[in-house]
C-alpha cells in the first residue's frame, strides 16, 4: 500500500466510478485515501461499475464499499452529492466512460454521478475527469476541450515510462499520483520526474 502525506485541512472528496475498463485505478484511489481519517471519501459506483469489478478484479463489493466514508447509489438524484450545499472540496470521477463524460460536458445530468460533477463544476470545485478510451474520436475530443475550458482538469489514464515501472503496479499508482497531486496530496512511493527524485 502506498501512502498519502496530508498538506491540506480535511477533505471532503467524491468519487465516481463508471463502467469504463480499469476500476483497479478507483480502488486504488480509495485504498490510498482511506489511509487518512482527515479525508472522507465519497462512492458513486454506476451499474457497469460494479459489473467491472466482478470482471477485472477479484475484489468483492464489500470490499470496496469499506474503503470510503459514504456510498450512494448512482440512481438517487436526491442523495448529499447531488447538491451544492454539500461542501465537498472536489470530485473525481475515475475512470470516466465516454458516455459521462459526454453527459458531463452537455449538462445531462441523469445519473448522481453527472449531477454531482454539474454541481462541482457550477459551485467551481475543483473536478477531475480520467478518461479511458482509445482511440478517441472527434466528439470525445470536443467534449474534453469543453471540460477542460471550463475548469475541469482532464486526466488520462496513460502510463509514463520516464520513472522505469517494473509493474502494473507501478503504472497504476503513476496514475493515482496525478490525481493527488490535484487535491495537494503527496502521494509517496512512486517515482516522478527523475531529477526531482535526484537520478541522472
Amino acid at each position: 500500500m502506498r501512502y498519502c502525506n496530508r498538506e491540506v485541512d480535511a477533505l471532503d472528496i467524491v468519487v465516481g466510478v463508471t463502467g469504463a475498463t480499469g476500476i483497479i485505478y478507483a480502488i486504488r484511489l480509495l485504498q490510498a485515501l482511506a489511509e487518512f481519517s482527515e479525508v472522507n471519501t465519497h462512492l458513486i459506483m454506476s451499474e457497469w461499475a460494479l459489473h467491472n469489478l466482478k470482471t477485472e478484479t477479484d475484489y468483492s463489493w464489500e470490499q470496496v464499499r469499506n474503503l470510503a466514508a459514504a456510498i450512494y447509489d448512482n440512481r438517487d438524484l436526491g442523495a448529499k452529492p447531488a447538491s451544492g450545499s454539500f461542501m465537498a472540496q472536489g470530485m473525481v470521477i475515475i475512470p470516466c466512460s465516454m458516455k459521462t463524460l459526454s453527459a458531463v460536458a452537455n449538462g445531462y445530468a441523469d445519473t448522481l454521478i453527472a449531477r454531482a460533477a454539474d454541481v462541482t463544476l457550477k459551485e467551481q470545485r475543483k473536478l477531475v475527469v480520467c478518461p479511458r478510451e482509445t482511440p478517441l474520436n472527434a466528439i470525445q475530443l470536443e467534449n474534453m476541450l469543453k471540460l477542460a475550458r471550463i475548469g475541469a482538469v482532464i486526466a488520462p489514464l496513460m502510463p509514463a515510462f520516464y520513472n522505469r515501472p517494473r509493474t502494473i503496479d507501478d503504472l497504476i499508482d503513476y496514475q493515482i499520483l496525478k490525481v493527488c497531486d490535484q487535491f495537494g496530496l503527496s502521494y509517496t512511493g512512486v517515482s516522478r520526474w527523475p531529477e526531482l527524485n535526484g537520478r541522472r
